[in-house]
């Protein structure tokens, strides 16, 4: 018995020490949960990708959502993030009379890694591996059902060629551009017949039939976006045998260098499973288009030559301004100068000269409004970034400011608002009814955004003014410097609400703030815009009337009710979902908002708020994401938030202090150093800071600079589960200058 009691206690002990081992063991990859937010809300929902850090080849399933039955083919290559796709792979095992262009598949027990992919085809009976490299990629296909196995290659709008055991092709993914994207593979084993299962004027699809009988074919592929000739070389340098699990293996490495950038103890596994998975979404994009020493570019339909520097595309900056370009600031600087000197590189190619705003393989796209990509050129430079011409960041900045229409979701040049506002600082507002008559306007669904212009535009203008004041030019940093300013020509003096006035400089009557939207606002109301002005919120809160008033203004935002059914309200304001009160955590435009209650020296509030927004809206589950996974623009809000301090403004460099999830944070600064974050008893509870102390010194503001940290350093907060009131309250975040 004794002896029985023994054995049962050393198995006890060696379960324990393996369970502690393997968590031991856990590494940063392990955390990534690339489900989180495929079942929307209300919006887009994330996809489980495949794909490197910032790397071209990439993939997800093709289906329009999580909950979809079945699977149309498999894919090849996403060219834009929620793009098309280029080409389609289809294995099949049957009748020859039932080969497809693309088939529709049954699935069952699909595994997602962002390195690797495995899926059953339950019909027609075949098991699926996937594993990317940076420009290519390897499937590994096991034939489990009856018949003759195949292997379909398709293309939409391309041609397909086949011989041995190689096959190759184009296809055309953008015609205005002339953008290609081109195609060579090779199997592991060579077809016995080549099938031609579809010709037409645009699409070409073959069948690649194998020996009856055999159960298992690999297929290798690479992908360009210059040549069929480029495509095999960038397979034949990255991928050289046929071992999917070591290729996998080499991708989960990358993805832990990549991820270990950020360590963090303390919290849940929960915890670090959202944590993680925003900062892997942050790494994502832009994507990198080098294909060895040249690169494709959709601005201008040509080949280039790289010059010694990756060239990266499809950035949705209106969204990554705000959180994913400063997060690479501070911890790959060389990349964000890369894509930064990539802009400057698009607006040159293009014969307009404009700065880009959204980026794509394919070229520019002229979508949402403004043209913040002058914040970051501004944000880069003063947090150390070179490698871009800042003469040029002005002038193409100028350029997309002054020359391009503001109209949204517009790409042709300014006219008559636009000298509407250069004449007045405003956009103009319709009254209800009256008819638009301006050409370029969206009259179905985007409208003018007047209100919306204009507050993104001045704070364009006070970034062209900070772009200036570093050139030295005082004469223009002072002109926009006062144009920054003309975001009061629409503050109501009685409601204190940003209110959209006609062009006779009239207040617009009877404007609901809850539910208008894009005829005044954006994708967001009244409400929201209220807090649009990232460069000088302490003119704002003098608006308000001091510290009092918007105390209980930002109060209001957040308990203000909906007021009517929300099937009601969100027929009018989709993209203003996850609300708490007019609060709405689904979009970017308001992330910066709950840091706002800094200003004016309560920030207990905004440790309240951040935990609780991060708690209700980001989970680890299907639903974990509230809003549009824009780009790392609504993940870099969790990842700083995570971490305990925000970029509010974009330009300024400075961050704003929120509350940590994790007791131990350590951040892998650019240039090496490292910049720790200990919060001594941080936890669900304990989410307010007792105090403070930044590289030894005690640290009585709730907020620092980027010089304060650029060189690494200590941040010690002390944390409880009761506010204390009186830290962080000495002096307000700075505005609108340092």
């Amino acid at each position: 018995m004794k002896k029985t009691l023994s054995l049962l206690c050393l198995s006890v002990g060696l379960l324990l020490i393996s369970a502690c081992s393997t968590s031991h063991e856990k590494e940063p990859i392990d955390y990534v949960n690339p489900y989180i937010g495929n079942i929307s809300h209300m919006l887009v929902p994330t996809t489980p990708m495949q794909h490197l850090p910032a790397s071209m080849m990439r993939v997800n399933p093709m289906r329009e959502g999580y909950n979809d039955e079945r699977l149309a083919g498999l894919p090849v290559l996403l060219t834009n993030d929620r793009g098309s796709f280029a080409f389609s792979f289809n294995p099949y095992q049957g009748e020859a009379q039932g080969l497809r262009p693309i088939l529709s598949y049954s699935y069952d027990n699909e595994k997602a890694t962002p390195y690797r992919y495995s899926v059953l085809l339950d019909w027609p009976g075949i098991q699926v591996d996937f594993a990317p490299s940076h420009q290519s990629a390897l499937y590994r296909f096991s034939y489990e059902g009856k018949g003759k196995p195949y292997f379909i290659v398709s293309t939409q709008n391309g041609h397909i060629e086949a011989q041995g055991d190689a096959f190759w092709g184009e296809e055309l993914i953008d015609a205005a551009s002339g953008t290609k994207v081109y195609l060579y593979g090779q199997l592991q084993q060579q077809a016995e017949d080549i099938i031609p299962v579809q010709h037409t004027e645009k699409g070409q699809a073959l069948a690649l039939a194998f020996a009856d009988g055999q159960k298992q074919q690999q297929v290798r592929y690479g992908v360009s976006f210059i040549s069929v000739e480029q495509a095999q070389k960038n397979l034949q340098r990255e991928i050289t045998d046929w071992n999917l699990d070591r290729l996998a293996l080499a991708g989960r490495e990358t993805w832990n260098k990549a991820l270990s950038s950020i360590s963090v103890e303390g919290g849940t596994d929960d915890d670090k499973a959202v944590f993680y998975t925003a900062l892997y979404r942050c790494l994502t994009r832009p994507v990198c288009m080098s294909e060895d020493d040249h690169y494709y570019s959709g601005f201008d339909g040509k080949v280039h030559d790289n010059d010694g520097r990756n060239f990266y595309t499809d950035d949705w900056i209106w969204d990554t301004y705000r959180t994913a370009h400063p997060l690479r600031a501070l911890i790959d600087a060389q990349m964000e100068s890369d894509i930064l000197h990539s802009c400057i590189l698009m607006a040159e190619q293009m014969d307009n000269h404009w700065l880009p705003t959204f980026t794509a393989s394919t070229g520019p796209r002229w979508w949402m409004n403004s043209n913040h990509a002058v914040a970051s050129m501004i944000d880069g430079y003063r947090k150390g970034i070179r490698g871009f011409s800042l003469e040029k960041a002005f002038e193409y900045g100028k350029k997309g400011i002054e020359e391009k229409s503001l109209i949204p979701w517009y790409g042709g040049p300014a006219g008559e608002l636009e000298a509407f506002y250069q004449e007045h600082g405003y956009i103009p507002a319709l009254r209800p009814g009256e008819p638009e008559t301006v050409k370029g306007v969206n009259t179905s669904w985007e409208k003018r955004q007047p209100v919306a212009v204009t507050l993104g535009t001045v704070y364009d203008e006070w970034c062209l003014a900070q772009l200036a004041q570093e050139l030295g030019d005082t004469a223009q940093a002072n002109h926009y410097l006062k144009r920054s300013y003309n975001y009061r020509t629409l503050f109501h003096p009685e409601t204190h609400f940003f209110h959209p006035k006609d062009k006779d400089g009239q207040f617009i009557p009877d404007v609901n703030y809850k539910t208008i939207g894009r005829e005044y606002y954006c994708e967001n109301n009244g409400y929201i815009h209220r807090w649009d002005v990232q460069h000088n919120f302490a003119d704002l809160v003098s608006l308000l009337g001091g510290n009092e008033a918007t105390d209980r203004e930002l109060d209001l935002l957040f308990t203000t009710p909906i007021g009517m059914p929300r099937y009601n309200f969100y027929h009018l304001m989709p993209d203003h979902g996850a609300n708490v009160g007019m609060f709405s955590m689904a979009n970017e435009p308001c992330c910066h908002i709950p840091y706002l209650y800094n200003y004016i020296l309560r920030p207990w509030k905004t440790q309240k708020l951040v935990r609780k927004l991060l708690h209700e809206w980001f989970r680890n589950d299907l639903m974990g994401m509230p809003g549009d996974e824009d780009g790392g623009g609504m993940s870099g809000f969790v990842v700083f938030s995570m971490i305990g301090f925000y970029p509010t403004t974009p330009g300024l460099p400075m961050y704003t202090i929120g509350s940590p999830v994790f007791s131990d944070i350590k951040i892998q600064l650019s240039d090496g150093h490292t910049l720790q974050i200990k919060a001594h008893n941080a936890s669900e509870e304990n989410k307010y800071i007792q105090s403070a102390r930044l590289n030894g010194k005690p640290l009585t503001n709730a907020w620092f600079m980027h010089a304060d940290i650029a060189q690494g350093g200590l941040l010690e907060l002390e944390m409880g589960h009761r506010p204390n009131k009186q830290w962080g309250t000495s002096e307000a975040p700075p505005s609108l200058g340092m």
